[in-house]
């Protein structure tokens, strides 16, 4: 183990990693929000549920979800009459499943017992963080493809990996936040792509 440790500190390492890094590195980056889809497997009574809790909102005239918040973790879902559920705002999976038990919790104030859990779908996942570099984001936008850079009306520059799936906005400080993706492991794939891409533009 010593040893390990002794090679993550040489200076050789660091030097890889200074520009862009080498291509499996962990990036500096966070996931901050996971979008997942599931369905309970039952029809929900979006009224009599509104009616109930305090902590929903439900305008069928507006919308057909009804949205629920969660304090702890702190995220909220769209619950559909099918039984159809969207859930964001949670930064792990495990904070997902936590949520999805809170609101089927809440459904036993209904009387509705959903029995297993529901088998989730990840829809997307936003990870933001930095590259560690400053970047000119006029040159990016004439020598990159795929990107939409409007300064006058947002600060970051819109880049579009395609064959990653994955969009990200950069900001000149270096600051990325990428969405698009479906898994901690494509996040970083594509942030090895985005920054493979940035060498050839140096």
């Amino acid at each position: 183990m010593p040893k390990k440790s002794k090679k993550i500190s040489k200076p050789k390492q660091e030097k890889a990693q200074k520009p862009f890094g080498g291509a499996k590195e962990r990036h500096d980056v966070e996931v901050v929000n996971i979008v997942v889809s599931a369905s309970l497997g039952h029809d929900i009574p979006l009224e009599k549920m509104a009616a109930t809790l305090s902590n929903t909102e439900y305008n069928p005239e507006q919308f057909p979800g009804l949205v629920i918040r969660i304090k702890d973790p702190k995220t909220s879902a769209l619950i559909f009459s099918s039984g159809k559920i969207v859930c964001t705002g949670a930064r792990s999976m495990d904070k997902v499943h936590e949520s999805i038990r809170k609101i089927m919790k809440s459904l036993e104030k209904i009387n509705i017992k959903i029995k297993q859990e529901p088998e989730v779908n990840i829809q997307n996942i936003v990870a933001s963080g930095s590259i560690g570099m400053d970047l000119n984001l006029n040159v990016l936008a004439m020598k990159l493809d795929n990107t939409e850079y409007e300064p006058e009306q947002f600060p970051g520059l819109v880049y579009k990996l395609k064959d990653q799936k994955a969009t990200f906005l950069l900001f000149s400080n270096g600051k990325v936040v990428c969405t698009g993706t479906k898994s901690e492991e494509e996040v970083h794939r594509a942030l090895d792509k985005l920054k493979e891409n940035l060498r050839k533009v140096k």
